[in-house]
């Protein structure tokens, strides 16, 4: 089996997460409710926490917003979801976390975004603040490169470069090498004012999938910071989607990244917590990590035309998914299990004996006999009107003997 080899990187501890390459790659969320209302930004953390987010940032703009980090941080702790929380930071960075130190100790992350620091000796200046902070109460720092803010002062003398050496590089390849100048050299410049690598990650997010391979394959071979991985401004929709999962798939395939985020848009009032089920179905699809038991099942053609096998393989999703909260703390390893439903009998044995444990089911015109495979023998063979009820039970009590004495779907 294919097994990701990660790029070797220093560790860091978010708040008691480790991250880097010796441990698993974490996922990471962010709220979009104004921080200074505590009670909303709260709830929103508490359920981002239990979609599965294991850091989850929040925005501090304002004295409003950063005298509220305390409570917010009281509030999720006591509803039982400690999660660390990363304060997100533009312009006003070294004063906010100067004026109010129990936010700057509550937070167990900064982000600095090295384009909107300052500029000049300002610039140089206002970072250091936020690292001699971030050393004072012994938290680490992303610097967050994004290129829709570099800075422009940077580009402009690239810019100037190139065309005194006769225009050879595009202005995307400019832009590309600004980020990994800003990126490198700040947290050179962090190490410099007695920042650990171990409290350093960088980030360097682009909205174009193929410039973000691009950047982050150059960025892994200059240097052994951990990395943070994401495309920015994703979009709505299947948009968002398919745009985060082609742009983090082939990084995350060649060990590229130890934390990542899907950025993606929600529909208006929407929940925040898909773009969570994205970040964790990516890191499953490529075999990153496991974080539920899987269900394979068969898009459906015409020797389907019955709505059975995909009703099944909802069913029993949904069974595993709600039983994980449980199962996770008892049943150590049952999200490795993978639960085949099929629909005929052309692939429907194959998938099935791969699977722990699989069914094929009748498709239009076949017998109506149903094979069930366990761990690639076949057991039994399901008839009649209760194959579904008799096949969901069959599950649970995989579960039961494979990996603990308390499952239950439900």
């Amino acid at each position: 089996m294919f097994e990701i080899q990660r790029r070797k990187t220093v560790a860091v501890n978010i708040g008691g997460v480790m991250m880097g390459s010796d441990y698993p790659i974490v996922v990471q969320s962010m709220t979009n409710t104004d921080t200074a209302d505590a009670i909303k930004t709260a709830s929103q953390v508490i359920e981002l926490a239990a979609a599965g987010s294991e850091i989850v940032r929040i925005t501090v703009n304002n004295k409003e917003a950063a005298e509220k980090v305390p409570e917010i941080k009281q509030r999720i702790e006591d509803a039982g979801y400690p999660v660390p929380l990363v304060g997100d930071f533009h312009y006003n960075g070294h004063i906010l976390l100067r004026e109010y130190p129990e936010t700057a100790k509550a937070l167990a992350k900064y982000r600095i975004n090295p384009g909107n620091v300052g500029v000049g000796k300002k610039h140089d200046d206002n970072f250091r603040t936020m690292i001699d902070v971030a050393k004072e109460f012994d938290r680490p720092v992303r610097i967050g490169v994004n290129w829709g803010s570099l800075d422009q002062a940077m580009v402009i003398r690239m810019m100037d470069d190139n065309t005194r050496n006769g225009g050879i590089l595009t202005a995307e390849q400019i832009m590309i090498n600004a980020m990994l100048e800003s990126a490198i050299s700040s947290a050179q410049m962090a190490q410099d004012y007695g920042l650990g690598k171990d409290k350093i990650i960088i980030s360097t997010k682009i909205s174009n999938a193929p410039m973000l391979w691009n950047v982050y394959q150059r960025l892994s071979t200059m240097c052994d910071y951990a990395l943070h991985l994401g495309l920015t401004e994703a979009g709505m929709g299947t948009k968002g989607i398919a745009a985060s999962s082609a742009a983090l798939a082939p990084l995350l395939a060649q060990g590229i990244g130890d934390t990542i985020r899907v950025s993606l848009t929600p529909e208006p009032r929407a929940s925040r917590k898909l773009e969570v089920e994205v970040a964790k179905q990516i890191l499953q699809a490529v075999g990153a990590r496991n974080f539920s038991p899987q269900v394979t099942a068969c898009p459906g053609c015409g020797r389907t035309t019955s709505t059975l096998f995909q009703e099944l393989a909802r069913d029993i999703q949904a069974s595993l998914d709600s039983s994980m909260a449980t199962w996770k703390k008892t049943h150590p390893g049952v999200e490795n299990m993978t639960v085949a439903v099929m629909g005929c009998v052309v692939n429907g044995p194959g998938e099935s004996k791969h699977a722990n444990i699989g069914i094929s089911l009748p498709g239009t015109g076949e017998e109506p006999r149903a094979p069930v495979y366990r761990d690639g023998a076949l057991v039994t063979t399901l008839k009649g009107s209760s194959i579904a009820e008799e096949f969901m039970s069959m599950v649970a009590e995989y579960v039961e003997n494979r990996y603990g004495n308390k499952a239950t779907l439900v």
